[in-house]
């Protein structure tokens, strides 16, 4: 299969400036704001998103240094496999985090909720929308005895080091 390649439609600026000290799910950076500047030549695309209130983004984890099929997870101590994790440092280092758009002004979209690195290329945006998106889920595999971390577990730098 041939390789596939994307073009980002945007670039996400937070305060994370480094991996470490980053909430690791967006639910655990309710209070962190910060914007998304879209390329000039997708504004177009931007058109009725000020009707949502929560959008996906989906996105290129630029600074991963090392992929691993097997992961230490920031919620755990064993090792897992990593398609049984949300670690950044995978074989197709893409990210997503559900956030919430406050205002739009022209190309640049203000959020909050943000658990994303400073200058983060920025695939796609799509609106969250709770009818389609969320599901009650009867397993969680291994985080069933470590979910209540996600509040205050924070990145490490173990995938960018």
């Amino acid at each position: 299969m041939q390789a596939i390649s994307f073009q980002p439609i945007g670039i996400i600026h937070s305060g994370h400036l480094q991996p470490e000290g980053t909430p690791i799910q967006f639910l655990g950076a309710k209070e962190f704001k910060g914007e998304i500047e879209i390329f000039a030549e997708f504004k177009e695309g931007l058109a009725d998103l000020d009707g949502f209130s929560h959008l996906m983004l989906i996105y290129y984890f630029h600074q991963i240094k090392n992929v691993s099929l097997s992961v230490k997870p920031f919620m755990d101590e064993a090792a897992h496999g990593v398609f049984a994790t949300r670690s950044p440092a995978r074989p197709n280092p893409i990210g997503f985090s559900i956030v919430r758009l406050l205002e739009i002004r022209g190309t640049r979209l203000l959020i909050e909720g943000l658990d994303i690195l400073n200058e983060t290329p920025l695939l796609d945006l799509k609106p969250y929308v709770p009818q389609f998106d969320a599901v009650d889920a009867e397993k969680i595999g291994w985080l069933e005895t470590n979910i209540e971390k996600h509040w205050k577990t924070k990145d490490d730098g173990r995938f960018t080091t």
